[in-house]
């Protein structure tokens, strides 16, 4: 079952886009990674899935239901963490918690305490007295603390120091384990690259790239690193020659290279195409070094929006 589905969603504000055809799916068990520069949609699509906002066209389902028609429903299931957290300044933590776990009528006076001891916080402060990195810490409980089905996070890293990120990490993995579907919105690549199975990349409101982790690097492109010995020749342009010169390297002999640059001896660009012609293709160049590697989930992203913008040229 598929516990997040979208199709050709659509949110304006006015005549400014939030959301454009955007389509996405995220299925029962993922922990699915949500990226995306600043501006390309990530919250609006949180916000209009959980109902807080309404849809200007196309449909979103959050367990098979209607995201406009069935927000209660949605929501005693779903823990949402915005990626700002706001409370009542004058309130106490537990107070805080407590009001949170209402709001679900829920008892999880059990499950919040436990959190606040792995979490370290003081239930008996006042909101206004806490540190960013310490009201973030109250907003996952608050999200987590009814052991919800779904788990929605919108940026719930920043503020928190290396440690209590492990920490959170090591919860969020505990309720996976669970059963708990994660949706993870973030802009730290190495946390989504670390613990994510499945990623959606969003650009200018619209999906550009949706797929398991391991498929985004076993079909990408390879990055090739090239450092060449003293004499030997190389073609900038991308005009094919005739192979006549010695220890030519010819690039467009290539097809699926992309992203090529230059710096004195050192080559690199991205290879998306057949490895025994790379091959060939080396053999003539007089080489110091050659290194040929996955690339990195940064890396990959920033192809894919690189690639966009040339297919709205």
């Amino acid at each position: 079952m598929n516990v997040i589905e979208v199709r050709n969603f659509k949110k304006y504000y006015g005549k400014f886009r939030g959301v454009e055809n955007m389509d996405m799916t995220v299925r029962n068990g993922d922990f699915y990674g949500f990226v995306g520069p600043n501006g390309a949609g990530k919250s609006t699509t949180i916000r209009t899935l959980l109902g807080f906002i309404r849809p200007t066209g196309g449909s979103g389902q959050v367990f098979g239901l209607a995201c406009e028609k069935h927000t209660p429903e949605i929501l005693k299931r779903t823990g949402y963490m915005p990626s700002e957290a706001f409370f009542y300044g004058e309130m106490r933590v537990g107070e805080v918690i407590r009001l949170a776990a209402r709001l679900h009528r829920m008892d999880c006076e059990g499950e919040a305490k436990r959190l606040c001891a792995r979490f370290e916080v003081d239930t008996k402060k006042r909101i206004e007295d806490l540190s960013l990195g310490n009201r973030k810490k109250v907003s996952i409980i608050c999200a987590m603390q009814h052991r919800p089905e779904l788990l929605v996070l919108d940026e719930p890293t920043s503020g928190l120091d290396p440690l209590m990120q492990k920490e959170f990490f090591d919860v969020l993995k505990e309720y996976h384990q669970a059963g708990t579907t994660i949706l993870l919105s973030s802009h730290n690549l190495t946390e989504i690259q670390s613990h994510c199975n499945r990623l959606g990349v969003v650009k200018d409101g619209r999906m550009i790239a949706e797929d398991d982790i391991g498929e985004f690097s076993h079909n990408s492109a390879k990055r090739v690193r090239l450092t060449l010995s003293e004499g030997s020749g190389i073609h900038k342009t991308f005009v094919k020659t005739s192979g006549e010169v010695p220890g030519d390297f010819d690039i467009n002999v290539l097809e699926g290279v992309a992203d090529f640059k230059r710096e004195g001896p050192s080559l690199s660009f991205f290879y998306r195409g057949d490895i025994p012609a790379l091959m060939e293709c080396l053999a003539r160049v007089k080489l110091q070094d050659v290194l040929i590697e996955e690339p990195g989930l940064e890396e990959i992203i920033l192809h894919y929006y690189e690639k966009n913008e040339r297919g709205k040229g």
